[in-house]
């Protein structure tokens, strides 16, 4: 039997807490720690899981090996919406697709799928 729980993603960030609040209002998601070593996000409080920043010294060289996926009611409004916050289009090699890559304010690639049909 496995008892895993998918606790949360851990993203490596130049300045955490910049990054978190960036997230926070991409997702609407709540703080449920705001300190500078471990900003952390969720969904809601008692909700995983979550995704926390912790710094780190170095800068983002290359695509990221990892990766989140949202699927939106609408795509064109929510790469509209998430461009207007700050984030920008990422070209991974991703080709003519039906997803939108874009990174966040410190080049973090996530995509933006299809609208749900």
């Amino acid at each position: 039997m496995v008892t895993l729980l998918w606790e949360q993603v851990v993203i490596d960030s130049a300045d955490p807490v910049r990054l978190g609040q960036w997230w926070t209002e991409a997702l609407g998601w709540t703080v449920v720690n705001d300190a500078e070593e471990e900003f952390e996000i969720r969904m809601a409080p008692d909700i995983l899981p979550g995704i926390i920043f912790v710094p780190v010294g170095d800068e983002k060289k290359a695509k990221s090996r990892l990766h989140i996926d949202f699927r939106p009611d609408d795509q064109e409004a929510e790469v509209s919406r998430l461009l207007a916050l700050g984030a920008t289009h990422a070209d991974v090699g991703q080709g003519a697709s039906s997803w939108v890559v874009l990174a966040d304010p410190e080049g973090n690639e996530f995509c933006v799928l299809a609208s749900r049909k």
